[in-house]
């Protein structure tokens, strides 16, 4: 069985969509990474960035960053579609827009939700907030251009979708993507209405 630790409401929720998609055995293992030091501390051991999502394999294997772990469940459960086959055209894209959105967009709110970790001073807080808030939209205008539809990548559904629905209610929030960047609305909507992740959503976002 594969044990997921968690906190509701962040990175980890793409981590129990996709493997509530991939149909494998696991369980939840909540940790209150904002609160709780005992959590904290337990989390540290098993990933020093104290970062969700973390994964333990059945084997004991810790798994830690999402897109490794995206990868890893597309490999184990390929029938659940979270990417596309090593020889399917679309799978260059699809590892573009996956490393595009943990390496690009993601780091706009490592350094945005906390900037009194990088800098000092009120007024650069406020800069580094801002700067990085504004980037990300540059960033997800990016992605609108390049969506399909009904899914980012046309007609298959993969793991940038829950990317894509998992991240439209952060900020900028789901008001600013319904008027600016409407494909990528669009998909959150409709992986949002999926009845088979209704208690994955509700446990994260209630």
């Amino acid at each position: 069985m594969y044990t997921l630790y968690a906190t509701p409401g962040t990175g980890s929720t793409l981590s129990e969509i996709m493997l509530a998609l991939a149909g494998v055995p696991f369980a939840i293992k909540s940790v209150d990474i904002y609160e709780n030091p005992a959590d904290r501390e337990m989390l540290q051991r098993l990933n020093p960035l104290t970062q969700v999502p973390v994964l333990v394999l059945p084997d004991g294997t810790v798994m830690t960053e999402s897109a490794a772990i995206t990868l890893h469940l597309a490999d184990v459960a390929p029938q659940a579609g979270l990417a596309p086959p090593a020889d399917h055209p679309d799978r260059p894209a699809f590892l573009r827009r996956l490393v595009f959105i943990v390496a690009a967009l993601y780091p706009t709110w490592a350094y945005g939700d906390d900037p009194g970790r990088w800098v000092s001073g009120d007024e650069a807080k406020a800069e580094l907030r801002r700067s990085t808030d504004e980037h990300r939209k540059v960033l997800w205008r990016q992605m609108e251009a390049a969506a399909g539809s009904p899914w980012f990548l046309g007609q298959t559904r993969t793991a940038l979708d829950i990317y894509i629905a998992v991240m439209n209610r952060w900020r900028p929030r789901s008001e600013w993507f319904t008027a600016e960047c409407p494909k990528l609305s669009a998909i959150a909507g409709r992986l949002r209405a999926d009845p088979e992740l209704a208690e994955v959503w509700q446990r994260n976002e209630g």
